[in-house]
């Protein structure tokens, strides 16, 4: 492996939103990249490989093939699928590979991940996403922890990353991005609950005056527009994302009730995308009303039809 991270083969574990924007802003900086999602063996395909092509990122056929050929690889896939990942990676890794674990995931799980690559003779990092990728790119914030955390920071910032060292204990980053993950995926689910519930009686105006009033910092209607139309998008990744929350604060003893009606909320917004109450995916109607008043309305719509 070069010591010089421009010259490595970048091998990308996820071919989603997240994966997709890496790859860009990789090759933007002429690095070989290479792609590995389930997505491509399936009738989704389609976009995914013409993403590829025209940004130069070469397509696997399965983990293996792409581990095998990786000097560093990232693992971006739903919470659900960390530690699945990990095992089919390291049955093809080589010595010495770095694996950055990009995944929501609780700090049990990163830590059987860990063991899983480290078994195998990789190098296993895990890495914390601490705010929302879109906005940031390459340069989201990124915690990193475990024993070569230290080692593989000033190498992912020397290709652009905006990454920094939590603990060099496994666990740590990812406990600090689930516990803010209590708060932030909560309140998604929070402010479409409560305006949903609102626009049903008619008192919404009432409801985010007094929001206004009592939380003057944040503008209500622009920041209710963000949540409604991230977990419409997104909602499936983010119910994954809260069961592994939930899973953090059952590892710490707690019962999590908040997290586990958080991700029941996200869940169920999800199952109403895929049925097309927001619009068909892909297309400009989905999702993207600065309004939402609008998606809470297809969603009483969609209630209604159902009483």
């Amino acid at each position: 492996m070069s010591g010089d991270p421009r010259r490595w083969r970048i091998g990308l574990v996820g071919y989603g939103e997240v994966g997709r924007i890496l790859a860009e802003d990789l090759r933007k900086q002429d690095i070989e990249v290479a792609a590995y999602d389930i997505k491509l063996d399936g009738d989704r395909a389609a976009p995914l490989r013409e993403h590829a092509a025209r940004f130069g990122v070469a397509l696997a056929a399965s983990h293996a093939e792409l581990t095998a050929k990786a000097d560093f690889v990232v693992s971006a896939v739903t919470a659900s699928q960390a530690v699945p990942v990990a095992q089919a990676c390291a049955a093809a890794i080589n010595q010495g590979t770095w694996f950055l674990d990009f995944n929501s995931a609780s700090p049990g799980a990163k830590q059987r991940a860990a063991a899983l690559i480290d078994g195998a003779g990789g190098r296993y990092v895990e890495g914390a996403v601490m705010t929302s990728v879109p906005p940031y790119r390459i340069k989201v914030p990124l915690l990193l922890g475990g024993k070569g955390a230290a080692e593989l920071a000033p190498l992912l910032n020397a290709i652009g990353f905006a990454a920094k060292v939590a603990s060099d204990t496994l666990g740590v980053s990812s406990a600090v991005k689930m516990c803010r993950s209590i708060m932030i995926k909560g309140l998604e689910a929070m402010v479409i609950e409560s305006f949903t519930t609102a626009r049903a009686y008619g008192v919404e105006d009432a409801v985010l005056a007094s929001l206004k009033e009592t939380f003057p910092g944040i503008d209500w209607e622009k920041q209710g527009a963000y949540f409604f139309q991230r977990v419409i998008e997104h909602g499936r990744r983010r119910a994954e994302e809260v069961r592994e929350v939930a899973e953090t604060v059952r590892e710490a003893g707690l019962t999590p009730w908040s997290a586990q009606g958080t991700a029941e909320r996200q869940a169920w917004v999800a199952d109403l995308a895929d049925e097309g109450v927001f619009g068909k995916k892909g297309t400009e109607g989905f999702a993207r009303s600065a309004d939402w008043r609008i998606e809470a309305d297809r969603m009483l719509a969609r209630i209604e039809r159902e009483t």
